[in-house]
């Protein structure tokens, strides 16, 4: 995207409503303001969002379990929407342009959100603003689990735990498109539907005691490691990886599940990405969504107001698909 027109920051001083936190709590702590437009500086973009993505460690953060965080602030990292204005020394970024964000200074949860250039991405013209705000965190997360944490390579079987949901659609489509056998599982049959659908071989049941039984893989993600990750050891091929994308609690286990096939549990978060690794991600993301290979999948959208009902429903077992804020 070529850069157009420069503002000077601080020249928008309109008001806009925003989902504010002011202090750690449940749900219920996410409240609808109205305060100022935010400012931006040079570097920065200022976006007009048309849709907002929910995700788990949001309400993570919101209850106080990611650090100390200065009060009052916006949540959400992930927006999409048009660029509304520019500030100095960007370059890349042009009015008027769809995008997508990869995190923000100011939060997402909002009718506008301050980005930095970098974190600004085009959205191809095929991909609706619902489904560019399940991009980033779903899809981003879903890439670095399986090619840069998991090493994959084409014919191996992969294991999606949770497939339904953002993360394990975006895994499950880039995993077929990777040459990979790609099972999936889910606890209900409309989520297993959707997890075939999306283009996995097989889809299990995991709410079922033997639903593993006579299973083997070279590849697992993992979406709830403190259920599941004995089990995952159990069905690992002879060195197989384990990648934990996410854990709600403690486990006990035996490491010598560990030693019986040269087994490889690895952790992953996407903030320790390292950034020369972030635009070749995106970049493969944006080729992916502008062929149709990548479909982000909306399961719910929610006026922005009700944003205490979405984190709510992500945290319910069953999700289909990603949760969308609409401001």
């Amino acid at each position: 995207m070529a850069s157009t027109k420069k503002i000077q920051a601080g020249w928008y001083h309109n008001a806009m409503r925003a989902i504010v936190v002011r202090a750690f709590g449940g749900p219920e702590v996410l409240k609808l303001e109205e305060l100022p437009d935010p400012t931006f500086g040079p570097g920065e973009v200022l976006v007009s969002v048309r849709a907002v993505g929910v995700n788990p460690v949001e309400t993570y953060i919101r209850a106080g379990n990611y650090g100390p965080r200065t009060f009052p602030f916006t949540p959400g990292l992930d927006a999409s929407g048009v660029v509304e204005a520019v500030g100095a020394e960007v370059t890349g970024v042009s009015v008027g342009a769809r995008v997508y964000t990869a995190g923000t200074r100011t939060g997402a949860y909002a009718e506008k959100c301050v980005a930095t250039a970098s974190q600004v991405l085009p959205l191809p013209e095929n991909v609706s603003f619902e489904q560019g705000a399940g991009v980033n965190i779903p899809y981003a997360t879903a890439y670095r689990a399986l090619l840069q944490r998991g090493q994959a390579r084409a014919g191996e079987r992969l294991l999606v735990h949770g497939a339904s949901g953002g993360v394990g659609i975006a895994a499950v489509q880039l995993g077929r498109a990777l040459g990979l056998h790609v099972t999936g599982t889910a606890s209900t049959p409309e989520g297993r539907a959707l997890v075939l659908r999306e283009g996995a071989h097989e889809a299990l049941n995991h709410s079922q005691p033997d639903y593993l039984e006579d299973q083997s893989f070279d590849l697992i993600l993992e979406m709830l490691a403190n259920s599941n990750l004995e089990k995952d050891l159990g069905a690992l091929k002879l060195y197989g990886r384990v990648i934990v994308i996410g854990s709600r609690g403690s486990l006990e286990f035996n490491p010598r599940l560990t030693m019986a096939k040269d087994a490889d549990v690895r952790g992953m978060s996407l903030f320790n990405t390292p950034p020369e690794l972030l635009p070749g991600i995106h970049a493969a993301l944006f080729a992916g969504l502008q062929n149709g290979t990548l479909r982000p999948v909306v399961g719910q959208t929610f006026p922005l107001a009700d944003a205490s009902l979405a984190h709510e429903a992500i945290l319910t077992p069953g999700s289909q698909g990603k949760l969308v804020l609409i401001p």
